[in-house]
């Protein structure tokens, strides 16, 4: 069966033409629709679904593959993802994934049978060499992950510079003794692995040392950070501070704290991740490094809507600000 690509090559017109020539736009000079038309002729060459869809016949839709939805930070990403999405009557699809690497290519088999128009993916869990392959099918991004690619676009933070700028701020606060509570694991490579060199960076430069037993990997969710704060309170080496992965763990960390009558942040500060805004409903109130979450999303929209009529958008990189929202707890 013949693809969009093969009317390309066969034509000699650019990719974007000849999407505009599928989907009737006015735009197109006459000589280079007429290879267009004749190059389909040619091939036998059908407009897919994602063709149809781009003229109106049909509705596109965008899937969204993410890690778990009951994480807050991604409800947000959803929601500000599909507003923008629906402004042009593009359908959201939610996949997922629960961090499995079978569900993932699972779900991106669906831009191949031509379930889905395009694909975000906000949480990666194979190796992008085993990903790339889809662009075949439709447009693939990333939101909220960074991995090193020049072939499709990014929208992410710099989880690196994030990480670094919340253990400079326990740092200049006057706290030495960091322990560190991470989504992923605290190895070289792998998930997490920015945030982790963003962790590391900052200690080095004041002569810190990060202890193993301080480090608590795999964390996400409230009863973790509670059970982090209950192991780390039958120490008798303790550390002053904790900078965690998200606001949930550390939230759960204050909810212990009150039950074990600890004082935060006299006893130990703790520091959370995203900025949600659970981390103005806590005691103490959380002092978290703000995501741009509505923005994150917005923008990952704009790109994929892109995606759907050009052949690659100039901008691959897109990174927005990130900062310290200073509240009660460090």
């Amino acid at each position: 069966m013949a693809t969009i690509s093969d009317v390309v090559k066969k034509s000699g017109i650019s990719k974007s033409t000849v999407s505009r020539v599928i989907n009737n736009h006015p735009s197109v000079s006459e000589e280079k629709r007429r290879k267009v038309l004749q190059a389909m002729e040619e091939l036998a060459y059908t407009p897919n679904p994602t063709a149809r869809r781009m003229r109106g016949t049909l509705k596109s839709s965008v899937g969204l593959i993410i890690p778990n939805v009951t994480n807050p930070f991604f409800s947000y990403l959803i929601h500000h993802i599909e507003q923008r999405l629906s402004e042009h009557s593009i359908r959201l699809i939610i996949m997922q994934s629960s961090e499995s690497r079978e569900k993932e290519l699972e779900f991106l088999d669906l831009l191949k049978q031509k379930q889905v128009d395009g694909i975000i993916l906000a949480a990666v869990e194979n190796e992008m060499e085993a990903i790339l392959p889809y662009l075949e099918y439709g447009p693939v991004m990333l939101c909220n992950e960074y991995v090193q690619t020049g072939e499709i676009p990014i929208v992410r933070l710099d989880q690196e510079r994030a990480a670094y700028i919340g253990v400079r701020h326990l740092i200049e606060k006057g706290y030495r003794r960091i322990a560190y509570c991470t989504g992923g694991l605290f190895a070289e490579d792998g998930k997490d692995k920015d945030r982790n060199n963003g962790l590391r960076r900052a200690m080095e430069e004041e002569g810190l040392p990060i202890r193993p037993e301080w480090v608590f990997v795999d964390q996400h969710t409230i009863a973790d950070g509670r059970e982090v704060m209950r192991r780390l309170w039958q120490m008798d080496d303790r550390p002053d501070a904790i900078f965690t992965g998200s606001d949930e763990v550390a939230a759960g960390m204050t909810l212990s704290a009150r039950e074990l009558s600890i004082r935060i942040p006299e006893d130990i500060a703790v520091l959370g991740f995203d900025d949600q805004p659970l981390a103005e409903l806590t005691y103490p109130q959380l002092t978290t490094i703000h995501q741009p979450i509505d923005e994150m999303g917005r923008l990952a929209a704009d790109v994929m809507i892109r995606l759907f009529t050009e052949d690659k958008p100039q901008n691959m990189n897109y990174e927005l600000p990130i900062s310290i929202v200073e509240r009660q707890s460090t």
